[in-house]
């Protein structure tokens, strides 16, 4: 079964492990000694990023490394600049009507008498 990116990264505890791993290769029981999960449940997770393509796992003796694949992240990079985009350019609408309104009000107060001065 191939999973989708946007799964792995849904759950914290596998965006954790691709953050221990960013850097450096560990094997699997460096890995599962920073969580506080059993070690079947980390397993879990390695495999379902390992689905995903996110991580390679490699065997260096008896033990197996498991190593970062970025490559699969730019499918999320993608969809997220659009909505990047997207809200920035609706952020610079808002930020543009308010400084507006900011000023038409000065405009307008000044425009009115002061309550002390009546």
């Amino acid at each position: 079964m191939r999973r989708d990116v946007f799964q792995a990264i849904a759950d914290p505890t596998r965006r954790d492990i691709i953050g221990l791993i960013a850097n450096q290769s560990l094997n699997l029981n460096a890995i599962a000694d920073n969580f506080d999960i059993s070690r079947p449940a980390v397993s879990k997770h390695i495999k379902i990023l390992t689905q995903c393509g996110l991580i390679t796992i490699t065997q260096q003796g008896r033990d197996r490394y498991c190593r970062a694949n970025f490559k699969q992240l730019n499918e999320v990079a993608v969809w997220v600049e659009q909505y990047r985009k997207f809200w920035t350019s609706k952020l610079d609408a808002l930020g543009d009507f308010l400084e507006k309104e900011a000023a038409g009000e000065n405009k307008v107060s000044s425009l009115k008498p002061d309550k002390n001065e009546r």
